[in-house]
This record gives C-alpha cells, structure tokens and sequence, in this order.
C-alpha cells in the first residue's frame, strides 16, 4: 500500500510504501493502560518546621513544688508556649501539638507515598506504541478524537511530508499546511492559547491551550514551530501520541518514517511488527 509525500507547497510530489506499523489491529485498551501508569502526580507536603518554629515547652508538670507546674490550674500538661511571666506565674499558651492553634499536623501527606509509578512490560508498551501509531494514520479514529471534526472526512492519512519543508518560514511552512489539510482541519491543528474563563485566573493558570498538530521528525532534522509541537521519532511516545485521547493528528517526515521503521527492526530476519502483528490478531 502506497501513501503519499508532500512538498514545500502542498503538493503531491512522490509516493512511498506504507509501513507495517501504520496497517493492522489496533489496541485501545492497551493505550489506555500505558496512559494510566504513565500519569505523574505532583507530590506535596507540608514543610518539616511546620508547627515547631517557636520555643514551645514541654516541661510543665502537675507535681506540687516545682517552678513550672500545672499543679491546681485546671490546664492540661501539653507543650505551652511562654508569652510572659511574673515570678512562678506564666501567660502561656498551648503549641506544636495538632489540637493546638497553629500546631503540626497529626498525620501530613508525605512525598515519599506519592513517588510510585505502575510499571508496564516491553510486550505491551510496544504494543501500544504501534496502536498509538496506527490510530494516527486511520481517517475515523482521527475525526472522532477532534469534536469539531466528527462530520469531516479526513484524507491522505498518514500525512508525509519532505525534509525541504521544515526550513520554510512560518507564513510558508501555514500556507503549505492548509493546502494540505483544508480550512476546517487547519483550525484544530493550529496550536491557540486563550484566557481562562472564570476564577482560575487568579490561581495560577491564566491561560488554556490546545495540543494541536504534532510533528514528526528525524534525529538530524531542525523544526523550530512554537505553533506546533514537534518531537523526534527516536524519542517518542504513546504520551506524544495519544495523550487525552488516541487518534491525534500528526504529520510526519520522510525521515522520521525511516527512522520509526529502523526501531523496530533490529533483526535481519523479520521485523519485530510482524512478530507483535501475530500477537494482535492472537488477542
């Protein structure tokens, strides 16, 4: 199967043959669970000196005859923080422990409970891969991610382009985009960056964006577009691929198809996608 290569300016410049991984099964459970144990939390706690910063005294007693006793006060013997004092008598009020005002916490958060990960075996993570892969290049799957997109059919799945069109300048590099994609499609792809309505605003994410088109390229190649996302194909990831959702619109280079075919074929016998092809029509 043939898939076609564009130019600088949107045309139909060559065919190339289709790689493996772009045709067969999809896996979308499998993408699912790599999307899950792939999820990072943001570990918080609060600070170690939280609730002790002061000189809180733990020494108070309730025996008769001593300096700091409790004896007959009616008071508990818990930690007390000293304002002032007039011979054995003390203003002084209670400190560091959680049933007092500004004291620590009784049981915080702590980081190192956050810090797990799930782990995914090398079978199923290439498995995903490839499903991730092959959601990209496949016209339904893509147009049901986009909401926008649902009526819309998309063409020339996966896109190509040539190596020469990465060194266009941005006015170009959009012209040479929308002749390929059409209007409708062009405005997803477009990366946009709006104000947030409402109070998150005032909490520190002012802004929302979209992920828009991501871009495929070879190890040697230069792409430098803040209206896209690019990313190498030695480097990527399900993540890269179906974060929120598999099907994400990616355009890839010539390169970056022969470098994706190169990772998966480190036998001069047979491809490892025919061997996780046989795997995916056994399940």
């Amino acid at each position: 199967m043939k898939m076609e290569v564009f130019d600088v300016h949107g045309k139909k410049a060559k065919q190339m043959e289709m790689p493996d991984f772009f045709m067969g099964k999809i896996r979308e459970d499998l993408i699912a669970k790599v999307l899950e144990a792939k999820k990072i939390k943001q570990a918080y706690a609060p600070s170690p000196l939280g609730g002790n910063q002061h000189s809180a005294s733990g020494k108070f007693s309730h025996r008769r005859h001593v300096w700091k006793t409790l004896y007959g006060k009616g008071i508990s013997r818990i930690p007390r923080k000293i304002f002032s004092r007039s011979g054995s008598q003390f203003n002084m009020a209670g400190a560091t422990i959680p049933s007092t005002r500004g004291g620590r916490r009784a049981h915080p958060p702590k980081i190192l409970h956050m810090l797990t990960r799930h782990k995914i075996n090398k079978g199923e993570m290439n498995l995903a891969f490839i499903s991730a892969l092959r959601a990209t290049a496949s016209p339904e799957i893509v147009s049901k991610k986009y909401a926008t997109l649902r009526d819309e059919k998309i063409k020339n799945l996966p896109i190509v382009i040539e190596t020469s069109v990465l060194k266009l300048k941005t006015k170009d590099f959009l012209k040479m985009l929308k002749e390929i994609l059409g209007e409708k499609i062009f405005n997803v792809a477009v990366r946009k960056k709006v104000v947030r309505a409402g109070v998150g605003k005032l909490r520190g994410r002012k802004y929302k964006e979209n992920a828009g088109l991501l871009i495929v390229k070879g190890k040697k190649e230069k792409a430098n577009s803040k209206l896209m996302e690019v990313a190498t194909a030695e480097n990527l990831s399900v993540n890269d691929l179906a974060q929120g959702g598999f099907g994400r619109l990616v355009i890839y280079t010539e390169e970056a198809i022969r470098e994706l075919e190169k990772r998966f074929t480190n036998s001069p016998k047979k491809s490892q996608i025919k061997e996780l092809n046989v795997r995916l029509k056994e399940k």
